[in-house]
């Protein structure tokens, strides 16, 4: 058999290994590039197929003589799940980290020194000894160091929402070796980040992708707090029902609160958090990349390079620190291309603990304004009355088009255009709000917080209030008109507009400055009126849900499909135990469907389906023809 044409070898690489028939997107131009040795830098929304652009580019050098490339990763978890599924389809590759004995890491030393490697993934940590500079460098003096591939790349941006100082040290890459081409990825980076991972890593040079980031799969739904746990139980059970998915709390304490309530109520749920048990923290890790259905209950720590496909929504309880990390977190739901749902409780005490938490800490002031800008950025999200996905995609400098390219105003597909919400003329409420929070520090100087500012509003006398004599305040009951639950949304929009802010350690409320041209009546305010989302309709076991997904089967399958795909995801399961993998590594549910529905009589037919490279045809074909039943 002739060896391929150079040029057209990409594409065979992404049919023969990874079963698909074409690139998306920017791949087909990213891979090109790389593979001829230039450098990039990539913006690639989370299932995207980000680990394409560096996979396919490292197959053909390697095929063509060039030798290993180098990936690094910032978590073992991903290392696992990367290499597993590289070797199923047939690539040789391989990892360095911690879960490896003393024996273990010098057979892949061996490996990687031997040039049969294709991929070694190992963390920056790792990568930066001078033991592995050392290892490095002999292979590129031998011509077998094909390119460096550094994913998560915002980690090396102080202005990115997850920064690590071990990746600063990743400059001496292009210091020590330059004609190595280098991929630096990330799924988020606005203009401030991207400019930083430039800098950090000299990529001055570098060629830059930037993907759409828009997910088109995912449903963004933000809704006020009332009783958060009680609201995230409803959507639970109301929508993604023995669903795999994510809930997002600020502290480890909320964690394990909220995964034991959870249980209690008949959700599968484990807690996740860097004060666990290294051990149950990796052992829960792997049952949720493992099991079906569970929720993992966690603190930020957990989610980078998760590759679980089938996370039917990721929910947050906290509000994030900042637009790209809602955005990254979010991004973790439906990365199969399936629908999924990010769903967020938000309330002024989450707007009071983001801003004191940037106020108290020890960065410098140029670091606070830019993350205050940021959260402001995230506020302005969630209190939008218009598209949200609109507003996240202008963030990163998009424009939310439609199929034919025009600019549209509205995707269809998020809380505020399924059920736009009402407004209402907020102006005189909120001159009456910053009217009672200057006469507080007239009459004496003091600041209270929000409970004893709403009592003095509506005229409800309370020890404080006869302490302090606030009844004779001129704005004593001056907002009896409306309710504490509509005076706290009033509130929270102030607060998140900037005109009010809460300091110290009891958030006692104070006027900015621009609170003056409110109070003078040169600026309107217009508020949302507080709604509860509409449930959309309890999911049935059988996941019948319109446009939705159930326990991972399309709901296109007809019964006969339907009873096919579980035939296979049985088998699937079999075989990943086996190997000691989780199943998505094996095939995705997406390609499972695809055999259920299309119902191959060959292998050749079999081989035409998305996600069946030519390794897996060859190690699965015939038994799944034969749980397909196909004589």
């Amino acid at each position: 058999m002739p060896a391929p044409d150079p040029s057209s070898l990409p594409l065979t690489l992404l049919q023969e290994v990874f079963g698909y028939s074409a690139f998306r997107g920017e791949q087909a131009a990213i891979v090109e590039h790389v593979c001829a040795g230039g450098d990039a830098l990539v913006l690639m929304p989370t299932g995207g197929g980000k680990s394409l652009c560096y996979q396919v580019p490292a197959i053909a050098r390697h095929r063509r003589g060039q030798g290993v490339a180098i990936v690094v990763s910032p978590l073992i978890a991903l290392m696992h799940d990367q290499v597993g599924a590289l070797e199923e389809a047939g690539v040789h590759a391989a990892f360095l980290n911690s879960s490896l004995s003393s024996e273990e890491a010098q057979q892949v030393e061996r490996e990687l020194m031997s040039g049969r490697l294709t991929l070694l993934y190992a963390a920056p940590e790792r990568i930066t000894t001078p033991r592995f500079l050392a290892q490095l460098t002999h292979l590129h003096e031998k011509g077998l160091l094909s390119l460096f591939a550094i994913d998560e790349a915002h980690c090396v941006s102080q202005w990115g929402h997850d920064f690590r100082s071990e990746y600063l040290a990743l400059s001496t890459l292009h210091e020590r070796f330059p004609e190595v081409p280098r991929i630096a990825l990330t799924a988020t980076a606005d203009d401030v980040t991207r400019a930083d991972i430039i800098e950090r890593l000299a990529l001055q040079d570098a060629r830059i992708f930037v993907s759409s980031f828009d997910r088109p799969n995912i449903r963004y739904a933000i809704v006020e707090k009332e009783k958060p746990r009680e609201q995230l139980l409803r959507f639970i059970q109301d929508e993604h029902e023995d669903e795999a998915g994510i809930v997002y709390c600020q502290s480890r304490k909320k964690v394990e609160e909220t995964a034991t309530w959870l249980e209690s109520e008949g959700i599968r749920a484990l807690p996740y958090h860097a004060g666990l048990d290294a051990e149950l923290r990796m052992r829960h890790q792997d049952r949720f990349l493992r099991e079906e259905g569970l929720v993992m209950v966690a603190t930020i720590a957990f989610g980078m390079g998760i590759d679980k496909p089938d996370v039917r929504f990721v929910a947050h309880l906290d509000l994030p620190k900042n637009i790209e990390a809602y955005y990254q977190e979010t991004g973790r739901a439906g990365r199969d291309g399936l629908p999924a749902e990010a769903w967020m409780a938000y309330g002024l005490a989450d707007v009071v603990n983001q801003r004191r938490m940037i106020d108290e800490s020890p960065a410098g002031e140029e670091f606070k304004k830019i993350q205050r800008g940021k959260l402001d950025a995230l506020l302005a999200l969630a209190e939008a009355t218009d598209c949200r996905r609109v507003r996240l995609l202008a963030y990163f400098d998009e424009t939310y088009r439609g199929a034919d390219g025009r600019p549209l105003q509205h995707c269809g597909h998020c809380d505020n255009c399924l059920n736009p919400p009402a407004t209402w003329d907020g102006t005189e409420a909120a001159r009456k709000l910053l009217s009672c929070i200057y006469r507080f520090h007239q009459n004496g100087g003091q600041r209270f917080g929000a409970g004893h500012l709403i009592d003095v509003l509506r005229g409800k006398m309370s020890d404080k209030v006869a302490q302090y004599g606030h009844q004779h305040l001129s704005t004593w009951g001056i907002g009896a008109d409306l309710s504490e639950a509509q005076w706290r949304g009033v509130l929270r929009q102030l607060v998140a507009l900037g005109h009010v802010f809460a300091e110290g350690e009891y958030s006692t409320l104070a006027l900015a400055e621009s609170a003056r041209s409110v109070l003078r009546g040169e600026v309107s305010i217009r508020l949302r009126v507080a709604t509860q989302a509409p449930k959309r309709g309890k999911v049935s076991r059988s996941g019948a849900r319109a446009g939705q997904v159930g326990k991972g089967a399309p709901v296109d399958l007809d019964a006969a499909a339907l009873a096919r795909f579980e035939q296979l995801k049985a088998w699937r399961a079999e075989v990943a135990r086996e190997h000691g993998l989780p199943a998505y590594v094996i095939f995705q549910n997406v390609t499972l469907a695809e055999m259920a529905r299309q119902l191959p009589q060959t292998l050749t037919e079999l081989g035409q389906i998305s996600g069946v490279g030519a390794k897996k045809l060859e190690a699965y074909g015939r038994e799944i023809l034969r749980v397909l039943d196909v004589s």
